[in-house]
């Protein structure tokens, strides 16, 4: 049996550089994401810079079978998945009634369904050695309502107060779970989600190697909750005790395209 740490998203972004930050501190992983050639690319570069066993898993977890067949696959390797990141993760932008239905499904499943299926099958294995950590990766987005990006902003809603839920009701077991919100982060689901002209875009968005040294010493030092940057923390902490419409025509300002 292998240990692995799997990072779903892993070809882009965040998640190649969650990736990267794994490989170089000793830790041997499963990457997945759906863009074979590039996730190839990615398992390529990590193996030869950082010495470690990098196994790519091409799939989709946009689809609903996804969640099953990749852990079937993890079984049928004898993989053990000692850290799940779940970091894979779309954006939608626009006006809610003009968004295709198949769209705002396949990231409901992508950015809800999987991770919760993920989360679902893999954790017993961890209770079960008392021993793992989960990160999912959240959003700033997730702390306020977001027109223009309603379902998204809803799904990261979603992501993080499950993520504080299960901190509760696995303490004492072993298991670790963390949630990662960044903000406005330069990454190509920027031009993915249509928010590239956007305001919110605009205001000095982060890096994904910052983002992702946030995310890991978050999980490795059991933080239940953080947000990745101090002006990202601000914005958060002051969204509490905005007055709720005003809250709703800032998001609505920094979000429309």
């Amino acid at each position: 049996m292998q240990q692995r740490v799997l990072i779903t998203g892993a070809s882009t972004g965040i998640g190649h550089a969650l990736a990267r930050e794994c490989a170089a501190h000793g830790h041997d992983l499963v990457i997945v994401a759906r863009s074979g050639e590039r996730l190839q690319q990615v398992a390529h570069e990590l193996a030869e810079r950082y010495g470690r066993q990098v196994e790519p898993r091409v799939c989709d977890l946009a689809r609903p079978e996804a969640p099953e067949a990749l852990v079937a696959w993890l079984r049928e390797r004898e993989f053990i998945v000692e850290t799940l990141i779940n970091n894979a993760g779309i954006g939608l932008s626009g006006p809610f009634q003009e968004q295709e239905v198949e769209q705002l499904l396949g990231m409901l499943q992508l950015n809800i369904l999987s991770l919760t299926l993920l989360t679902r099958r893999l954790l017993p294995q961890m209770l079960e050695r008392r021993q793992g950590r989960i990160l999912n990766v959240g959003s700033l987005a997730g702390f306020l309502p977001g027109p223009w990006m309603a379902v998204y902003s809803a799904s990261k809603a979603y992501v993080n107060s499950f993520s504080e839920a299960l901190v509760e009701e696995l303490r004492g077991t072993g298991v670790s779970v963390s949630c990662l919100c960044p903000g406005a982060t330069r990454t190509p689901f920027v031009d993915k989600s249509g928010m590239g002209h956007s305001l919110l875009f605009k205001l000095l968005p982060m890096d994904p190697a910052s983002v992702a040294r946030i995310g890991y010493r978050a999980l490795y030092s059991g933080r239940p909750l953080v947000l990745a940057g101090l002006r990202n923390l601000l914005v958060a902490q002051s969204f509490r005790v905005t007055p709720r419409a005003l809250v709703r025509r800032i998001s609505a300002m920094l979000n429309r395209t």
